[in-house]
């Protein structure tokens, strides 16, 4: 089977150049009484360095593929995520320190709120990370351990958290334990081989086990949990392009995923002005930087149209910070779309813009879902992006005579 990666690591090249990649999750959308929330917002940085950038758009997997926030990372990062299947368990866990050994299962989890029928809220009303955190505390102190299986808890952001399964004979190929969308009856765990079974029977008993602990709470009474996964192996980023690379994000998920394929992850603060501080504190120790602003995703899943446009115009406000740095190449997109209109991730293509002197300028006037769709670079696959990175950043040689 032919190997991208493998392909590309052979032609690169060591040079001095810089390269950011910044990652508005969940950008690209479609029209909502007749605009999408990049078009409606007050973007004149973005729009000015379309002007003088290279725009298309990408699919993160497959044409009409919906992908998660793991695969989409993935693609970006340049590893094909159909081959690279991975649970958002071991990402999460990785992002919040979580040390995770051989005979571990690890899982993301949702606080949510049930009526002991349906699920009412797959986010529990979306608690502050300091509540859910107590909640953790509580679980951690009530449950220790199911049959011979240890039990560890681990507080994340807001409504998530991650449990750890520590036992032999545990599999990962477990299926969700989440109806996906509020109204609906609880979706249990299912194991799909022998260890995976025993992995799930342990995992539906934790659930009611956390039900029975939690009853009293006004919104944090269950818990849902998906991405069940244990250690995966991946080819090391920085040896496949030859770069040091950091990671800036404020989300264990995404920390997790740029810690996953051998990018160093920095210690940042919450905002998107403290991620470029980090950036700017950090530009002489790094050739590839990868900024992680997750609110455009989160409130597109929540159907917050004005929101998603403020945050936009956060990052847009930044721009020329990033700038002054004299990054070779720059590049703006996002992990995949998350329209208000859907309140979920889609399968639509997303927004993309690559800034360099190398660029074909002069063919865009702005940066939204229509203008990439027009742009000179066309619709190529998210996994292309990091090949086309290093080209614009001159660290690749020609192939072939």
């Amino acid at each position: 089977m032919f190997d991208k990666q493998e392909f590309v690591s052979k032609l690169v090249v060591k040079n001095e150049s810089k390269v950011v990649l910044l990652v508005m999750d969940g950008v690209g959308d479609i029209p909502l009484n007749g605009k999408t929330p990049l078009q409606a917002a007050k973007k004149p940085n973005l729009d000015a360095l379309a002007k003088e950038s290279d725009l298309g758009q990408t699919i993160p997997v497959l044409p009409g593929i919906t992908p998660g926030s793991g695969p989409g990372h993935l693609s970006l990062f340049g590893y094909d995520p159909i081959k690279h299947q991975i649970g958002r368990g071991i990402l999460e866990a990785l992002g919040s320190g979580v040390e995770v050994g051989e005979r571990d299962v690890v899982a993301r989890a949702n606080f949510a709120t049930w009526n002991g029928e349906v699920v009412l809220d797959r986010r529990a009303g979306r608690p502050s990370t300091e509540e859910s955190a107590e909640v953790v505390r509580l679980l951690s102190e009530k449950i220790k351990k199911i049959e011979d299986v240890e039990i560890n808890f681990y507080p994340g952001k807001e409504h998530r958290f991650v449990v750890k399964f520590t036992g032999e004979g545990l599999g990962d190929n477990v299926t969700d334990a989440d109806p996906q969308k509020e109204g609906k009856p609880m979706v249990w765990a299912e194991g799909l081989d022998e260890p995976s079974k025993k992995t799930a029977k342990i995992v539906n008993e934790l659930i009611r086990k956390i039900a029975e602990v939690l009853k009293d709470q006004p919104k944090m009474n269950f818990a849902l949990m998906r991405g069940f996964s244990k250690y995966p192996k991946l080819p090391n980023f920085c040896e496949v392009y030859k770069m040091r690379a950091g990671a800036i994000a404020t989300y264990p998920m995404y920390r997790g995923i740029a810690k996953l394929v051998g990018m160093e992850v920095l210690d940042t603060g919450q905002t998107v002005e403290e991620e470029i501080q980090t950036l700017k504190q950090r530009w002489n120790d790094y050739d590839f930087f990868y900024i992680h602003v997750k609110k455009t995703d989160s409130y597109g899943e929540d159907g917050k149209f004005e929101e998603k446009v403020k945050v936009i115009e956060e990052v847009d406000k930044v721009i020329p910070e990033i700038i002054s740095l004299k990054p070779d190449v720059l590049i703006v997109t996002g992990d995949h779309s998350t329209p208000v209109p859907l309140k979920a991730h889609s399968w639509h293509p997303v927004p993309l813009l690559i800034w360099s002197k190398y660029a074909r300028k002069g063919a865009s006037n702005a940066f939204d879902e229509f203008e990439c769709a027009k742009g000179t670079l066309g619709t190529v696959h998210a996994s292309d992006v990091m090949t086309l990175a290093l080209a614009y950043a001159g660290r690749l040689e020609k192939f072939g005579a």
